[in-house]
């Protein structure tokens, strides 16, 4: 014989009762789920990958793989967050292909710094070329000894080897002790590289604007890299572009003129962590 339901031996009113404690907890649980990953969503691990931006509005900062208050702990940005029209100019440079003399003539006319992050063979076969950006008031980045995958390295050791060994290059060729501030290669990164790179006194520097420039094979037109890089210039930007392009070393002067056309200032890369 099949049992009676449990509700007939408590009563309807206690079946009500149950019902709307029940739907009480679950109510309660679900907003104290919300607040706790609201609280989160401020302070989440960034996880390991290339960096990567998504354009949402023309004109206006770009999402990034990693929010700005979330990088900001690790002693890293990719954009200024401010209203005031500023550039932050920055060339990654893994070799010499003539194009950099070009770039510093640009950036000299405009009186306009820049932020150059350097491999280490850039620094043993390139010396007259940094001191010449030091010289002209440019910052020098360290962009690693070998430019690896720097994410794949776990041993403390050994990552901070991959930045010393650019340390003392760049003392060898200058004088002078390496700007602490570094960009991963290829920007691919990991929260661990972050810290790593936070506890060894550098700042991480990514970016907010860039385009496909670093293909020497299939340089864009100069056309084809102003309606990529104009539409998309916002407030604060740090802009990444490679010393390595034929494009770039062409459209530079035109590409600054530009920028100060609509406003634009362009400040040292100091000033994005000030």
């Amino acid at each position: 014989m099949r049992n009676k339901p449990r509700t007939s031996r408590i009563g309807l009113t206690g079946v009500i009762f149950m019902k709307k404690r029940d739907v009480a907890i679950c109510i309660y649980a679900v907003a104290l789920a919300a607040v706790f990953l609201m609280v989160r969503a401020g302070d989440r691990a960034i996880e390991t990958g290339s960096w990567g931006l998504s354009f949402q509005t023309q004109g206006e900062t770009p999402v990034g793989n990693a929010s700005a208050k979330n990088l900001e702990r690790f002693d890293a940005a990719y954009v200024d967050e401010t209203e005031e029209k500023v550039l932050y100019l920055t060339f990654d440079a893994g070799y010499e292909n003539g194009q950099t003399a070009k770039i510093l003539d640009a950036l000299k006319e405009h009186e306009a710094p820049a932020a150059f992050f350097l491999v280490g063979n850039y620094l043993e076969r390139n010396p007259e070329l940094v001191k010449r950006m030091v010289a002209e008031g440019h910052t020098v980045g360290n962009h690693t000894a070998h430019h690896y995958d720097m994410s794949k390295i776990g041993d403390r050791a050994t990552f901070e080897q991959e930045l010393k060994e650019v340390e003392d290059l760049f003392r060898q060729v200058t004088g002078q002790e390496l700007p602490k501030y570094y960009r991963p290669p290829q920007g691919i990164y990991s929260e661990d590289n972050l810290r790593m790179a936070q506890e060894l006194g550098y700042r991480t520097v990514f970016w907010s604007l860039a385009y496909v420039d670093w293909n020497n094979d299939s340089q864009p037109s100069h056309d084809e890299a102003f309606s990529k890089l104009l539409p998309r210039t916002h407030n604060g930007a740090v802009v990444l572009l490679h010393s390595t392009s034929k494009t770039n070393g062409e459209i530079l002067d035109e590409l600054l003129t530009k920028w100060e056309a609509e406003g634009y200032r362009f400040a040292p890369i100091e000033e994005l962590f000030s």
